[in-house]
């Protein structure tokens, strides 16, 4: 059976290795997605009006008039002082074909203070140009960037959510075999028959790293005992991919078979096709008026953060964070209420520690990811994962190629020694 799974561990490492080293590259880099972004592109981000900051819904207006093809998609409704705000576009229709417009642009950057367009960008374009490489390495990290195949948009997500559960599955076999071999005393065996030390005492050696013994022996220390120190996060870390990928397809039906789920909003409105837009009755200020009065009836005391409206499932999502911290948008600090976009009533809601045990597990899928559940220290931690993964990868794939090569240089000298003999 040892050999067997020798050979599971083998074959599944190396069908996802190349993958591990594309997503621990990018995850290192992307744990300090804003920073970086903000130090690439200052002249899109800093700005130098000072003073009272404009209505979030103005500017909105003033970004769909600065470019007529264009509507507002999301909008951030908290600002900070001498950093522009990022507005989220899409193409309208265009009279004279009924197509959208053809846009080189998703996202349009405005002084709060002085209304002023500072600069657009396109987040999905695959391209290494400073004020691109950020929005690119995400958009890799995630999905790839594998374009909208067969009317699918998802193509990538389900890529890497099947390398990330092929990943959690070969950990757990990864594990097993580091463990000792099960050593037989036949019964009434004298004393020294017997396996010398205790069974954990024998799988000590694997947690440890001979660093002087150089080439392979180095190698297959580093690729065992580093999987070993890190298996706890390497487990999460998979299973987290693998919730959030495969989320909508997968995750979310199981949990709500196990255990119960509030339902989600795509749950409760499923989006159309890509290209699919339903027209909303309500504008986006009085669904985030319609929203800050619940939020108050509940007792949110969230500052507000941003709203977006889901053309293809017809509702507001109208969040709930501190826009001044980083961390908050991606960790256990966001709140949403999504807003019905004909009649402006509550369709779904999201709150952070609230809800069954099943909602907390889901909402802890992507702090835990991205480690910013733990703040700045987290953040670290997952930087230090991701070059951890490339380094188990490429450890994992010297093991096999050095293995490979001795098999070969094996089988050419067996016929020579054949020859020899007789």
């Amino acid at each position: 059976m040892r050999a067997f799974f020798t050979r599971v561990h083998r074959w599944l490492g190396l069908a996802v290795a190349l993958f591990l080293i594309v997503s621990g590259l990018t995850g290192a880099v992307i744990s300090w997605d804003h920073e970086i972004d903000g130090w690439l592109n200052r002249d899109l981000y800093d700005t130098p009006a000072r003073g009272p900051f404009k209505d979030p819904f103005d500017l909105a207006a003033r970004v769909e008039a600065h470019d007529p093809r264009v509507r507002v998609a999301y909008l951030p409704l908290g600002f900070e002082e001498g950093h522009a705000s990022r507005y989220f576009v899409q193409p309208r229709t265009d009279p004279a074909t009924g197509r959208p417009f053809r846009l080189d642009f998703n996202q349009v950057f405005v002084d709060p203070v002085s209304g002023e367009i500072r600069g657009q960008r396109d987040s999905t374009a695959i391209s290494l140009r400073p004020e691109t490489l950020m929005p690119f390495i995400r958009r890799l990290h995630y999905m790839l960037h594998v374009p909208t195949l067969w009317g699918e948009d998802r193509i990538g997500w389900w890529i890497m959510g099947t390398v990330a559960l092929v990943w959690l599955l070969d950990s757990f076999v990864a594990l097993g075999l580091t463990m000792p071999r099960r050593l037989k005393t036949p019964p009434g065996a004298p004393v020294r028959h017997r396996p010398p030390g205790t069974w954990w005492s024998r799988w000590m050696p694997a947690w440890s790293v001979r660093w002087r013994a150089g080439g392979y022996k180095l190698n297959f220390d580093l690729h065992r005992a580093g999987g070993l120190w890190a298996w706890g996060l390497i487990v999460v870390i998979a299973f987290t991919s693998f919730s959030l990928n495969l989320y909508r397809e997968v995750f979310y039906p199981l949990m709500s078979l196990v255990s119960q789920t509030t339902p989600t909003p795509t749950v409760l409105r499923p989006m159309g096709p890509p290209g699919t837009r339903i027209e909303p009755k309500i504008g986006f200020r009085e669904a985030v008026s319609l929203a800050e009065a619940e939020a108050r009836r509940r007792g949110w005391d969230t500052p507000l953060g941003g709203v977006f409206y889901n053309a293809r499932a017809g509702f507001y999502n109208v969040s709930f964070f501190d826009h001044a911290s980083h961390d908050s948008s991606d960790g256990m600090e966001l709140s949403n209420l999504y807003m019905d976009g004909l009649d402006g009533s509550v369709v779904s809601s999201n709150r952070p520690w609230h809800g069954t045990a099943a909602d907390v597990f889901l909402q802890l899928q992507l702090p835990l990811h991205g480690g910013r559940i733990l703040g700045l220290p987290g953040r670290i931690l997952m930087s230090c994962m991701g070059l951890l993964v490339v380094m188990l990868s490429v450890t994992g794939i010297v093991i096999w190629w050095r293995k490979r090569r001795s098999r070969q240089l094996q089988a050419q000298r067996t016929p020579a020694r054949t020859l020899l003999i007789q």
